[in-house]
């Protein structure tokens, strides 16, 4: 079944992809001894659809519902029932056939469903339904982030999808001052009023470790996999995660919906408020002397909630007590604000965002210390100081620095010689098959799980199966797309290169297709492709970025240079053939779109 009827079958009035003519193309008929990494990559995005399958079919009814005992709460709640489709949009828009993203379509309108039917009766937020008008009612953007970031790579799919598009706005009016009910942004100070924010609006007061955990229940005979053992140890382990009013740099993984919403058409409002907010953050560094605060008060001033630029739930003197180890734990979460800078990123080009990050890690380290001659850098700041020291300097975020700034003096900080890192520039060979064979052995140990657990459905919490889910493609993504393998933030997919099929109307390789991206500069990228058929000849459309946020603007092949001068062109290889194409590339040159090449212009 093809991608268009496929959605049809779920969704009604899907939009028909237009007529495309590339403007520029290639032929690669030079004869190609199959490549054994490109044979793997074949091999992982075929095993990765029966194995999925297996996991659908034991966890999800025909409705599409997870088959758990369904709860709110931070440990077990709806964020983790979506999160069991993890990767499963990227393994579609690699190329794996229509089958994923048929179950994933199913399961996300199912659960979506399910939750908005779900409701608590002792927690608040949740009375009226768990997901209120298809959205979490109430949830801080760790788990808003990890619970949405499916959805956020949906588009690299289906982005002429109705409902995606629809959700899209909605989800994006909830935190830019348009949605009267979910009053969560304050435009004048360009701040998100709470951590904890929602379809229902922001909560305005200290938050309970009820608000946390969910409605009592009795645990017993659970999976239960984060080391409470007790509802009472559930409540003590959330005792400390009161203070939430106010904006927090956690909050800068909601940018990801008014991008979302931005790749559509490319609305200015959408950019717009993203620049907004982004600035106000950028601004309350420069005043911190570097660094990010986790708490802006409801007047827009650093820490004028409890006169702590570092308080805050999940900030960065944010320490609790583990009730099953008694122990203080750091839990700074400030990886998951890397998404907002990421975002502003794309729909400006403007590396004043990146500049900004790299201030800060600097502005960390800065706070070295020497003890017993050894060096320590910090990870952590509260009422004392400094703390959390470590050996290694602070390099949160170093990897991404990096990818969006393609600086050799951020390469040698993100450790750049080993691995991924190490092949790209040319000092091991042999990582990708080494890649693609583990990423290839990861699945069969998870199908092995999957059929060893013998679990009640009643008796199933959203997060037990988390750890079965056999989607696997952190390879491919690598090397394929010469991308960042997506984390479970929810931000949106970074990647150099990506592929369509003009024949099938979709996402992805066509079938027999390898591509293995084996250089990225700073205006360069290297890519091979292959058709591993005998006797069919392959088209593919290869865009610059994930989004077309690049501009290539001429390629080398077979020793002849051509001007291009666009963000696409189209390979035809003829059967057993193949060729290194190199492209000089203008990165962030564009307005990132999330359509299809044959349903734009340009």
């Amino acid at each position: 079944m093809t991608r268009p009827l496929l959605c049809l079958a779920l969704f009604a009035g899907l939009l028909p992809a237009a007529a495309f003519s590339a403007e520029t193309r290639v032929a690669l008929d030079t004869p190609m001894a199959p490549p054994a990494w490109a044979v793997l990559e074949r091999q992982l995005l075929a095993d990765n659809v029966p194995a999925c399958r297996e996991f659908f079919q034991k966890y999800y009814d025909d409705r599409g519902y997870l088959k758990c005992f369904v709860r709110w709460g931070a440990n077990d709640g709806p964020d983790d029932a979506f999160e069991n489709f993890n990767h499963w949009p990227e393994l579609s828009a690699l190329g794996a056939k229509d089958e994923i993203l048929q179950m994933y379509l199913k399961a996300w309108e199912g659960m979506i469903k399910q939750y908005n039917e779900a409701k608590t009766v002792d927690v608040p937020a949740g009375r009226g339904g768990m997901y209120y008008r298809d959205f979490s009612a109430q949830s801080d953007w760790m788990h808003h982030g990890e619970g949405m970031q499916n959805f956020n790579r949906m588009g690299l799919n289906v982005p002429t999808l109705p409902i995606y598009q629809e959700r899209a706005k909605r989800f994006a009016s909830f935190y830019m001052g348009e949605d009267a009910e979910a009053a969560n942004y304050d435009p004048k100070l360009k701040l998100i009023r709470s951590m904890i924010n929602g379809s229902r609006g922001p909560l305005l007061r200290k938050a309970t470790a009820l608000d946390w955990v969910g409605d009592p229940f009795d645990p017993e005979g659970y999976g239960l996999v984060h080391g409470e053992h007790t509802y009472a140890q559930f409540l003590q382990h959330y005792e400390e995660y009161g203070d939430v009013v106010g904006d927090h740099f956690l909050n800068l993984v909601a940018t990801t919906l008014p991008t979302d919403a931005y790749l559509l058409k490319n609305e200015p409002k959408y950019k717009q408020w993203i620049v907004g907010y982004m600035d106000a953050w950028l601004e309350r560094m420069k005043e911190n002397h570097g660094i990010i605060p986790s708490n802006v008060g409801l007047d827009g001033k650093i820490g004028s909630t409890d006169g702590k630029w570092w308080g805050g739930a999940y900030g960065w003197g944010f320490s609790p007590v583990n009730p099953v180890s008694n122990r203080r734990e750091n839990r700074n979460r400030i990886p998951r604000a890397l998404v907002g800078f990421n975002n502003a990123l794309l729909v400006t080009g403007d590396q004043k965002y990146v500049d900004a990050w790299r201030t800060m890690m600097d502005a960390v380290n800065a706070n070295a210390r020497t003890v017993d001659g050894k060096k320590e850098y910090p990870t952590m700041y509260g009422a004392d100081g400094w703390y959390g020291w470590q050996s290694q300097p602070w390099n949160v975020g170093a990897l991404e620095v990096w990818y969006w700034s393609m600086k050799p003096s951020d390469l040698a900080r993100a450790g750049g010689q080993g691995g991924w890192l190490g092949y790209l520039q040319g000092k091991d060979d042999t990582y990708p098959e080494a890649a693609l064979k583990r990423d290839l052995e990861n699945i069969p140990r998870r199908v092995a799980m999957i059929r060893a657990d013998q679990t009640a459905p009643e008796k199933r919490l959203a997060d037990n199966q988390l750890n079965y889910n056999p989607a696997t493609m952190g390879s491919l993504v690598q090397l394929m797309l010469g991308g960042l393998p997506p984390s479970v933030d929810g931000g949106l997919l970074n990647a150099r290169l990506r592929y369509f099929d003009p024949v099938g109307k979709r996402a992805g390789v066509p079938e027999d297709v390898g591509a293995l991206v084996s250089e990225l500069t700073d205006t360069g990228t290297t890519v091979t492709l292959v058709n591993l058929s005998k006797t069919e000849m392959r088209t593919v459309v290869v865009q610059a970025g994930a989004y077309g946020e690049h501009q290539i603007e001429s390629m080398e092949v077979n020793g002849r240079s051509m001007p291009l001068n666009g963000r696409t062109f189209t390979v035809q290889l003829k059967p057993g053939a193949g060729g290194t194409i190199k492209l000089k590339m203008h990165r962030f040159a564009n307005a990132p779109t999330i359509n299809f090449p044959w349903d734009r212009n340009g």
